[in-house]
């Protein structure tokens, strides 16, 4: 298979711009169906009259149909995608980004999906749909899965459809709320991964943000400790990485603990915790939820991290958070690996 796509891309360099066209168009459908084609030229920073002339190819092969609510895949087309995607994983090199990310940071398995986040919205959907993919593949009767909020996990969600292995799973959040946006809180995510997947979902209605005292009252609460017994059960733990300062910033924390936090040297945070370039804890937080500790009772462990901005973090938090799957794009997948070589 590398042969003959080496053989193509020196040969054939012109087909294999064709091919990663059609196929961004394909995927972009895909992600964004039903969908006009003004929205889907400005998502490929396509001119419509070319995005124009390639649907009509797609259209005429039977690979897309157009409806009055927008542009969709056909049924051909949508297994199309699903059988080019190991393709063009090989043929752009993302298997190879997977493989070394794997090596470098003793991880079980890598996940790299084409773009940047930080520049493309999309490219979140797309790693929500990688994590809806792994829970699928992965699920068991009667597990209880533990999702963490913010944006790429609320795009996990997003993805999520029906199946039939997943009815049987209660969703829970791994925290309390941040008290930000209702959609980004942990709670919201489980609840809607539950619905979308059809399966149970429980909840925990406390601050992110308590005092030493308010957290030690609440977490002898009965329904709380009920809650934190299921988190602890979960088999598997969904999780973000986030950058330290916009984390600390959204939990609206003190000036002190900003000023602290940039002193400290702080580029990540993950359940509450925040790291520096060492993986070193620099600063805990007093939320109710999972701990780092309660990960070692976890089969799998997944992050979801994009953006090459987010690489630092990356790379010092995932050998403390869980060595297990990573879900990133090849942006972050690149940025790590230049200053893992650094």
């Amino acid at each position: 298979m590398n042969t003959i796509l080496e053989l193509q891309s020196k040969l054939l360099p012109d087909l294999m711009e064709v091919l990663k066209k059609r196929y961004e168009i394909l995927r972009h459908l895909q992600l964004m169906q039903p969908v006009g084609r003004r929205s889907l030229a400005a998502a490929l920073g396509m001119t419509e009259r070319v995005l124009r002339s390639e649907v009509d190819f797609l259209r005429e092969r039977g690979l897309v149909r157009i409806e009055s609510v927008g542009m969709k895949l056909s049924d051909a087309g949508s297994d199309l995608v699903a059988d080019m995607e190991p393709l063009i994983k090989e043929l752009f090199g993302l298997t190879e980004l997977e493989t070394r990310l794997q090596r470098s940071l003793g991880l079980k398995k890598v996940v790299v999906v084409p773009g940047d986040s930080d520049r493309s919205d999309w490219v979140k959907k797309e790693m929500g749909r990688a994590v809806a993919r792994i829970l699928k593949i992965t699920a068991r009767p009667n597990q209880v899965v533990a999702v963490a909020g913010g944006t790429t996990l609320a795009a996990a969600a997003e993805m999520m459809s029906a199946f039939p292995g997943l009815r049987e799973t209660t969703f829970v959040p791994a925290r309390g709320g941040l008290g930000e946006v209702v959609e980004l809180e942990a709670n919201y995510i489980a609840s809607l991964m539950a619905q979308k997947a059809g399966g149970h979902y429980r909840l925990l209605h406390v601050p992110d943000q308590l005092s030493e005292e308010a957290r030690q009252t609440l977490v002898k609460e009965p329904h709380i400790q009920e809650m934190l017994e299921l988190m602890r059960s979960a088999r598997i733990v969904v999780h973000g990485i986030g950058d330290a300062r916009a984390m600390a910033a959204r939990r609206k924390s003190s000036p002190g603990l900003l000023r602290r936090l940039e002193e400290d040297g702080a580029i990540g945070e993950a359940f509450g915790y925040y790291f520096n370039r060492r993986g070193e804890i620099v600063h805990r937080g007093r939320s109710i939820g999972l701990n780092l500790e309660d990960l070692v009772n976890v089969d799998k462990v997944i992050a979801v991290a994009g953006g090459a901005a987010k690489a630092e973090a990356v790379a010092a938090i995932l050998p403390v958070a869980g060595k297990d799957t990573l879900i990133t794009d090849e942006a972050a997948a690149r940025a790590v690996l230049t200053n893992l070589n650094t």
